[in-house]
């Protein structure tokens, strides 16, 4: 018996990387797989169905049980389709996982219109169709479910060049943290991994023991019953270390008279307002 036995899977971007190792070892786990991807070139342009099949055939080839999907993350007829795909071929859903992404780097000042929307239409709003449309089905079976998405070291602690990738994975932690809230009511758990692996959206820091295969136990830790009652985090996984990302408030400088902070006031107690 495996730790995800019979239950339905959706794994978006899962033709290569990162997603693959995701799909690849949760079928292992016995969970049943929607095999999300739309074969498209790093920068977003062309599609192409067999990168799916090609990790769908690997899947039922090693006995397991796999459909795939074509649908683009970034349109909400495309997250719903996607879910879709769960719901005609296994009944149900009970795990999302938000992968999909593409890159378009280039620096603030020469960032394009085009270059800013695609990233964040396939990151954040992707995140958010899937996550729509999965949640709303797992609210209906009434049996809970777990939805994990893939935020990264650039949106939470920035990177160069990359202010459009850094603002769309920043977005989708705070997406993260709302809808873990939201959902906790449903007994969702919503979570966030920040991954760094050799795929071929690798940042120069990477280093060679980061492989995508890394990344997938953190992920299937928080798929499972081991993790009924952990939602809203964010897990750094940096090859074989495991971290949790946290938003710290300092203890600040609170101004015990009603006039108003002055620029000088609040130039001498800097120290103190931000240690």
């Amino acid at each position: 018996m495996g730790l995800l036995n019979g239950r339905v899977v959706v794994i978006t971007g899962a033709g290569r990387g990162i997603g693959r190792a995701h799909a690849l070892r949760f079928s292992r786990e016995g969970a049943k797989v929607v095999v999300n991807d739309l074969g498209t070139s790093l920068n977003g342009s062309g599609v192409s169905t067999s990168i799916a099949d090609q990790v769908v055939k690997k899947i039922t080839t090693e006995g397991g049980e796999a459909i795939a999907n074509y649908d683009d993350v970034a349109s909400m007829n495309g997250g719903q389709n996607i879910i879709n795909s769960a719901l005609d071929n296994y009944g149900r859903i009970d795990v999302l996982v938000n992968n999909a992404g593409i890159l378009r780097d280039k620096t603030l000042l020469k960032m394009e219109e085009d270059m800013w929307d695609s990233v964040i239409n396939v990151h954040l709003k992707g995140t958010f169709s899937c996550t729509q449309a999965a949640a709303s089905i797992m609210r209906e079976q009434g049996t809970g479910g777990s939805i994990i998405n893939t935020t990264s070291f650039t949106g939470l602690k920035g990177n160069f060049g990359q202010t459009n990738y850094g603002a769309a994975k920043a977005g989708i932690v705070g997406f993260t943290l709302n809808a873990a809230i939201e959902l906790n009511r449903y007994n969702i758990t919503v979570n966030c991994i920040a991954p760094m692996a050799i795929t071929r959206m690798k940042s120069p820091v990477v280093r060679e023991d980061m492989t995508p295969e890394t990344i997938t136990p953190v992920v299937l830790f928080l798929a499972s019953d081991k993790a009924r009652d952990i939602t809203g985090r964010i897990i750094g996984i940096h090859g074989q270390a495991l971290f949790e990302y946290q938003i710290r408030v300092t203890n600040g400088v609170e101004k015990q008279t009603k006039d108003l902070w002055t620029i000088n006031e609040i130039a001498e107690k800097w120290d103190l307002i931000t240690m």
